[in-house]
Parts: structure tokens; C-alpha cells; sequence
């Protein structure tokens, strides 16, 4: 991996995907649940991209676009859980009312 990783939401496969040199390296698959809330289900980064920081930057792209749409997080992806666990800047996004799968420190 040489390059920058770029996250774009890719609204058509409802997917946040990472990319690496034009290429994707890893995404996190979402659903909408209404007006106001995205529910992400799995986060998957390519195994000869894994523990060179992809996984967090992709997390940390796709928690930035759902606060800059104005929209709440309902998580059950256990990646994202224990990034935002980690990074409690973020934790504001899970919505309220159904969380989904959060870490309890």
C-alpha cells in the first residue's frame, strides 16, 4: 500500500468504500433505516491490506459523512464498535433509541 485511502459512500451498493491506489480495499456495508439513520452491518478490509490502518481510516470516513449528513448510527459491527469505543468523539452518533451492538467499558 502506497497511497492515501479515500472513502467515498457508494449510495447504489449502500456501501462506505476505502480505496487504495483506484482500488478498493475494504468497505463497510450499511443499510438506511429511514430518513435519519444509517445501520452498519459489516466492516471487511482485503487480507494484504490488513493492520496498515485502512479498517480505522474507513470508520472514521464513513462516522464523518453520517455527522456531516445529520444522520444517527445504529452499529452491529463489532469493528466499528470497538472503534468508537476507542474514539469517543464519535459515540454522539449512535442513536439513541437503537444503538444496535455497543462496547460497555
Amino acid at each position: 500500500m502506497t497511497g492515501e485511502v479515500t472513502v467515498l459512500n457508494n449510495t447504489e451498493s449502500r456501501t462506505y468504500d476505502a480505496f487504495v491506489d483506484g482500488e478498493v480495499a475494504g468497505s463497510i456495508v450499511y443499510e438506511q433505516a429511514g430518513d435519519r439513520r444509517v445501520v452498519l452491518t459489516h466492516t471487511f478490509v482485503e487480507p494484504r491490506l490488513r493492520g496498515r490502518g485502512v479498517g480505522n481510516k474507513l470508520v472514521r470516513g464513513a462516522l464523518d459523512d453520517v455527522r456531516a449528513r445529520g444522520l444517527t448510527v445504529t452499529n452491529y459491527c463489532d469493528f466499528v464498535a470497538r472503534y468508537i469505543d476507542a474514539h469517543p468523539e464519535y459515540a454522539d452518533l449512535l442513536d439513541a433509541t437503537h444503538p444496535g451492538h455497543v462496547l460497555r467499558s
